[in-house]
């Protein structure tokens, strides 16, 4: 009598959230698949490993959307109109800084870094979805200069994607200060620093 296949043993959440961590450490090619069944514990074989997750693409395509569910949701504030455009910009890169310097995940930034994530025309559309993101978070800043221009607290000839370029920019540069080890401290001197950017545009 054939034996049933064994059952899977592990929490696919929480597998997510290892393989999360990993293709953020390492990216997807420098991500092997004998690392992520390590990662995901359990014994887990190859055959479990695809029916459960398919590919190793599908599985970074799981991961990289549990990241923009939890962890990228720092920059949401920028869609936020209950908050002054100032406000939202600061608050975005405050929190992002803070994330991205946190302990208790890899550090620096997944959608920033997944640029590097799949660097071959053959992986490219793997990190569409993390590139999707760049593009929203830019767009955002990009939206609170044109809202400070329109309610006056910025000059009518403010190149809003210059402007927004500067806070998106710098936010691309804490992923990898971040990877290197500067701490907390020194990014949130350095967002107090950037804001009077801003302030020396404001309309008088």
């Amino acid at each position: 009598m054939a034996q049933m296949g064994r059952p899977r043993t592990f929490d696919r959440r929480a597998a997510v959230e290892q393989a999360m961590f990993l293709f953020w450490q390492q990216g997807y090619e420098s991500t092997s698949l004998s690392q992520l069944k390590g990662a995901l514990g359990g014994g887990i074989s190859a055959p479990s490993f695809y029916a459960a997750f398919g590919s190793k693409e599908a599985l970074f395509r799981e991961a990289a959307q549990c990241y923009l569910d939890t962890y990228a949701k720092v920059t949401e504030c920028l869609w936020d109109d209950s908050l002054a455009p100032r406000e939202a910009v600061e608050l975005a890169l405050r929190q992002s800084a803070r994330m991205q310097s946190g302990a208790g995940h890899p550090p620096g930034c997944m959608v920033a870094l997944g640029s590097m994530s799949a660097p071959t025309a053959e992986h490219a559309l793997v990190a569409a979805p993390l590139m999707a993101s760049r593009a929203r978070t830019r767009a955002g800043f990009v939206r609170c200069v044109e809202r400070a221009v329109a309610a006056g607290d910025l000059p009518a000839d403010t190149d809003a994607s210059a402007l927004a370029a500067v806070f998106d920019g710098f936010l691309s540069g804490v992923s990898i200060m971040a990877r290197d080890g500067v701490g907390h401290a020194v990014f949130d001197a350095a967002i107090s620093a950037l804001m009077r950017v801003w302030d020396g545009r404001q309309a008088g």
